[in-house]
Parts: C-alpha cells; structure tokens; sequence
C-alpha cells in the first residue's frame, strides 16, 4: 500500500534578501561514470605539483575532489594504488607525447628525435607532478606494478626506435655500447633539463633567451598573479625553442654515423 501523503505546510514568506546559497563541493553521486576516477587523478596531480609525494594523502585528494575520505580508497585501494596509476597514466602521455614528436619530425631522423626531447620536456612542465612520480617504482609510495612496466616500457622503445633510426640498426638487432651510449645520453640531456626547469634553475637564462629572441622580460617561474603566469610559461617556451632545440639538434647530428671513407680509387 501507499504511505499517506503527508500534508504539505506553506512555503515561508520571503522576507527581506536572502543570503546566497554557499556551494558545496560536487558529492560522490555527482560524478557519472569515470569522472570520479578522473577527478581524483586530476587532484593528486596538483597536489603533488604543490608538496610532492610528501605532503600527498588520500584525505586531502578527497577533500579537493569533494567526496567522502573512502572514496578514493574504493577505486584504487590505498594511496600507493592511487600514486602507482598516477605513474601508469603518465607513461602513456609521456609515450603519446614522443610519438607526436615523431610526426612533427617527420621523416628525418635528427628532427624526429629532437621533437621528441622537446616533447619530452614539455610534458614535464605541463604535468610536475607526474614527472616527479614517474620513475619512482618501489619508492615513494609507488609500487611495481605490472601495467606501470609495460607503460614505462613503452615510452622507452619510443625513444630507443628513433635512435636506431638515426644510427641505422635495425629493428630487433642487439644495441651495441655505442647504441646505448647515444640512447642514454639523449635521454640524460632531456630529462637533466626538464628537471632543471622546474626547480628553476634556467629562469635567468629563460629571461635572457627571451630578451634575445625580442620576446621581452619574463617574470619568476614561481609567480603567482595572471601576468607572472603567462610570462614564466612565454619563457619556457622561448628556453625550449631557442636553447633546447638547437642544443638537441647539435648533440644528435654529432651522434650520426661518419660517412665512408674513400676508397685509394675513388677521386
């Protein structure tokens, strides 16, 4: 049967102005399917942007997705399973990222690679705090994790094909010390610099290639108004273009095998 229905009072006169509702954060049934998951990612990311993975808790992801302190634990299980698919997702954009530069590139094997070492700084600087977690698997509070090998895994035979490219080995033959010296050190220039970057070590120089480049001054990489933002980002790209490139571009064309010499009969 029916519960009775209840009779209804009148509504309250309004007296005067009322006051403005205060919003409340977006409640757990708010989010529709996958948007919880991405919201709690996109929470971690800034907060280990703004306290690295030591000031990184379960609790305050919640409290800036606006759901309850379970909440996360219900799609990841603890915080290393949080920070572990954190790392995963920021393989698979590191990788996405290097492939695009191989399409900016081209089909010239200097300028494949070398979009790829920009594409690789610029990840860094957009996601901090997913290049800060990354490499960190077994510490930190991320675990190994099947997936996050394969992920990382991924990403590298991005970088390791566009060497063989430049080199000229083929796929699936044994890299020689040589091979995995210029590999390593590819790899050692992009991820020093991105490093470098964000903790600011390059500001002056950035606001020097700025000045170069008639771009005008750039304000600290740290600043927090409108303006300081978008000079800080104007000089990370002027720092990319007109100091990683060509940096980039001189390094990978001394790396290209020498040319044969002569033959006694050839003029």
């Amino acid at each position: 049967m029916a519960a009775p229905l209840k009779a209804s009072k009148a509504p309250a006169r309004k007296t005067g102005r009322q006051a403005p509702r205060k919003q409340s954060a977006p409640r757990r049934d708010a989010y529709h399917h996958g948007a919880l998951r991405e919201a709690l990612i996109d929470a971690t990311e800034a907060l280990l942007a703004e306290r690295g993975s030591e000031g990184f808790s379960l609790r305050e992801v919640a409290r800036r997705s606006g759901v309850s302190p379970a909440a996360p634990a219900h799609h990841f299980g603890d915080a290393e399973g949080l920070l572990t698919a954190v790392a995963t997702l920021a393989f698979d954009g590191l990788a996405a990222a290097l492939r695009a530069g191989n399409e900016r590139g081209g089909s010239d094997p200097v300028a494949r690679l070398r979009e790829q070492g920009l594409g690789y700084v610029e990840f860094a600087l957009r996601y901090p705090g997913r290049f800060g977690l990354m490499f960190r698997a077994g510490a930190g509070g991320v675990r190994k994790d099947e997936s996050l090998e394969r992920s990382g895994h991924a990403a590298f035979m991005v970088l390791e094909e566009g060497v063989r490219e430049l080199l000229g080995v083929a796929p699936g033959a044994p890299l020689q010390p040589a091979h995995w010296q210029a590999l390593l050190a590819t790899w050692s220039v992009v991820h020093g610099f991105a490093h470098l970057v964000l903790a600011g070590q390059f500001d002056r120089i950035a606001q020097g290639a700025m000045a170069a480049a008639g771009a005008g001054g750039a304000g600290a990489a740290t600043g927090r108004s409108a303006r300081e933002a978008r000079e800080a980002r104007e000089a990370r790209e002027v720092l990319l273009r007109e100091v990683l490139s060509p940096l980039l571009d001189r390094q990978l064309r001394g790396l290209l095998p020498a040319p044969p010499a002569p033959t006694s009969g050839s003029r």
